[in-house]
């Protein structure tokens, strides 16, 4: 079989959505970016900052309560939905969960193809990534580095502190089917 989707799981400022782009680049033929910021850009406003939401601390914890998971869960059978009607998806997550976020991605994505990649990146690059963006809470990027990868399996592993995007994106491509 075909692989049908790319999931890439890593922290915040990991280097994760420049694969992405890459990937787009470097694959034959079209394949959709999707990521978890499509997903919270998506909720609405009193969902934001808020108990059953999704609540990002003043120091980067971000914690996610009962309305978030009910609309996630919908969002990964969504996405599943859209594979098996044919569209190849790269996705881009942040498993805050660990292995519990990649078993609930493994039942909504059950009998497809997936390349499961992590996209590691030490703590302080990450970091220093997270500085030069300006758009994330100062903290996220440190806290989410090994959080992301606890009790999580991968196919492969890149380490983004030492390759480019693109080279990151030539090493996955080689393992799509």
């Amino acid at each position: 079989m075909a692989t049908q989707v790319i999931f890439l799981n890593g922290g915040s400022s990991s280097g994760k959505t420049g694969i992405v782009r890459c990937l787009q680049a470097v694959l034959p033929g079209p394949w959709l970016a999707l990521s978890v910021d499509t997903f919270v850009d998506a909720l609405p406003a009193a969902l934001q900052n808020s108990d059953t939401g999704l609540d990002i601390g003043p120091d980067g914890t971000v914690s996610v309560g009962a309305d978030f998971m009910a609309l996630e869960a919908a969002w990964l059978e969504g996405v599943a939905a859209m594979v098996r009607a044919g569209a190849r998806v790269i996705l881009d997550d942040v498993f805050l969960g660990g292995a519990d976020s990649q078993r609930r991605w493994q039942k909504a994505l059950s009998g497809l193809d997936v390349l499961w990649v992590g996209v590691r990146c030490a703590p302080e690059v990450a970091a220093g990534r997270e500085l030069a963006r300006g758009d994330r809470v100062v903290g996220m990027a440190a806290q989410q580095a090994e959080l992301v990868h606890r009790g999580v399996t991968y196919d492969l592993e890149i380490d983004t502190a030492h390759t480019e995007s693109v080279e990151s994106a030539r090493t996955i491509a080689a393992r799509v089917r």
